[in-house]
């Protein structure tokens, strides 16, 4: 029996690590930080506005340099822990973090509130996909499905509860422009501890160099099955990304609701009901839910713009649920669909073209939304955006129902 005093370092190390259920719970729990921290800037906006009195335009590009940091992350260090392990990927993602937390907690113009985005666009890239990966590594036997649902809920989990979180710190706690980043900050240094002692799940192999080439394909035969979802996943992701970049101020702008706690709740109204709709709906059939995804998406769209045109907020505040409701059945399905078709060797470039099309969608839309209300006002550009948000719907749900005959048809001939 060996000691504690003839231990040799590899095995203290290993008495160190956390158990694996253990460590598949804690990587769950930075899954939802990470996503906590993108979104707590969205209530803030507005009070950034107030102080250095930027546009609507300079706004949405504050949201959307995010975007930028992130797909370019997705696209060249997508790949890189499969090459040199998961935590040390992970680490580096919390320290940068940790440096854009630092930076929007000493920001005092526009300038520096762009790179302290930029920075939390690549560690949140780096992290997703490591974070992805190391909860399929570490997930349970019993559970086969359990990752794949975390991986679906934690990020719309993690907005959620970010834009509420900060909303209600900006609404009723001193220092709304410091103390948000302080307790993120905090949350990141317990992440960089936690992450310390995780098992490393991802033996070291060589071509880390080489896989910071992006690289991005899809194969011939699923090309068809790709361009049929692409409807749903613009619409889903752009009315998501039209909530975080100016639901806040659209509340305030168009509802008079300029309370920082009903800001954040407008994004978490969408988020969380996408969240418990994706674990709601893990049991059905892809194909229905991404049939539901459209529907919704499309009946929310319309609802929101009869909200936005009476200027009802009970009837905007529908439109979010049954908005919500769509987006999380399309994130649950449309991916699901893409993990589904492809086979195991196709999945990862498979999967960064349907992220890239799904970030594209998060942050173009409103940075071209962000210029339209500088020039034309709030309530214009936000009624336009609905429609086409429901038109996009209505095309997913004749793409999947064509797509869908194509199939049936297909063994005929």
């Amino acid at each position: 029996m060996t000691t504690v005093a003839e231990a040799t370092p590899a095995v203290r190390d290993r008495r160190r690590r956390l158990s694996r259920p253990v460590a598949f719970a804690a990587i769950a729990a930075i899954f939802v930080t990470f996503a906590a921290a993108s979104a707590a800037p969205s209530p803030l906006y507005v009070v950034y506005q107030h102080l250095w009195g930027f546009s609507a335009t300079t706004l949405t590009v504050v949201f959307a340099v995010y975007v930028v940091g992130l797909i370019g992350t997705l696209l060249t260090l997508g790949a890189l822990s499969d090459h040199v392990g998961r935590r040390p990927v992970l680490a580096a993602a919390i320290a940068l973090e940790a440096t854009s937390l630092a930076l929007f907690f000493v920001a005092g113009d526009v300038t520096v509130l762009l790179v302290a985005r930029l920075l939390q666009g690549i560690a949140t890239g780096a992290a997703l996909t490591t974070l992805g990966a190391a909860l399929v590594d570490l997930n349970p036997p019993h559970a086969p499905g359990r990752a794949g649902l975390i991986n679906g809920i934690a990020p719309v989990a993690g907005l959620a509860v970010g834009a509420l979180g900060c909303g209600a710190l900006v609404q009723f706690a001193p220092e709304p422009t410091h103390l948000v980043w302080a307790l993120l900050l905090a949350g990141m240094v317990l992440a960089g501890i936690v992450v310390a002692r995780i098992p490393e799940t991802s033996a070291r192999k060589p071509g880390a160099v080489a896989s910071l080439s992006p690289r991005l394909g899809v194969p011939p035969r699923l090309r068809a099955d790709l361009l049929a979802l692409a409807p749903i996943i613009v619409a889903s992701w752009a009315i998501g990304g039209l909530y975080l970049s100016l639901g806040p101020s659209v509340a305030a702008g168009v509802f008079g609701l300029t309370n920082h706690l009903v800001g954040g709740f407008v994004v978490t109204l969408l988020c969380a009901t996408g969240a418990v709709t994706s674990y709601a709906m893990r049991n059905l059939p892809t194909p229905r839910v991404l049939t539901m995804a459209g529907a919704f998406l499309t009946a929310g769209s319309v609802i929101s713009v009869a909200g936005l045109e009476s200027e009802s907020v009970a009837v905007a505040a529908a439109g979010t649920v049954l908005s919500g409701i769509g987006f999380g059945a399309s994130a649950l399905a449309s991916f699901g669909t893409l993990a589904i078709l492809a086979a195991p060797h196709e999945r990862g470039e498979l999967f960064a073209v349907a992220l890239v099309i799904a970030y594209t969608a998060f942050s173009l839309p409103a940075v071209i939304a962000g210029f339209a209300a500088t020039s034309f006002g709030l309530h214009p550009t936000a009624l336009v955006y609905g429609i086409v948000v429901a038109a996009l719907g209505a095309i997913a749900l004749g793409a999947q129902r064509l797509r869908k005959r194509e199939r049936v048809a297909r063994p005929a001939s």
